[in-house]
């Protein structure tokens, strides 16, 4: 039924304009609109809505995650943009915060303004 529906992702945020720049010029979305409820950003033809949501807290797990074809690539341009990456202390985390797990994936989780943990994700 919903196999072929496309995906709206959600992500809360107390101070939208950070979120704004953050989303759109650290991660490269496309802004789309800002319909008083939340931002709109099209994420390769993706709906991600940044809810505004006063009052939260950030989960302490996963709420995003972006699968990419060259994790190490990708995250060296974020981090040329100031984003920094997790070290949680797995084995096979790099100190670059990216873990090989056993499976053969890689994964590097990353916050963004309000605490939300986003990831990237390479996947064999």
């Amino acid at each position: 039924m919903l196999e072929s529906a496309k995906i709206i992702g959600f992500v809360p945020t107390s101070d939208a304009a950070k979120a704004r720049t953050f989303y759109e010029k650290v991660l490269g979305l496309r802004f789309v609109s800002d319909d008083k409820f939340a931002l709109v950003f099209d994420a390769s033809g993706n709906m991600i809505r940044v809810v505004r949501a006063p009052k939260f807290q950030p989960q302490q797990f996963t709420i995003l995650g972006w699968e990419v074809g060259e994790i190490e690539k990708v995250a060296s341009a974020l981090e040329a943009k100031g984003v920094r990456f997790e070290k949680y202390g797995l084995p096979g985390q790099d100190e670059r915060g990216i873990w090989a797990a056993p499976g053969g994936a890689k994964v590097a989780w990353f916050k963004d303004p309000d605490g939300n943990i986003l990831s990237l994700s390479q996947h064999p």
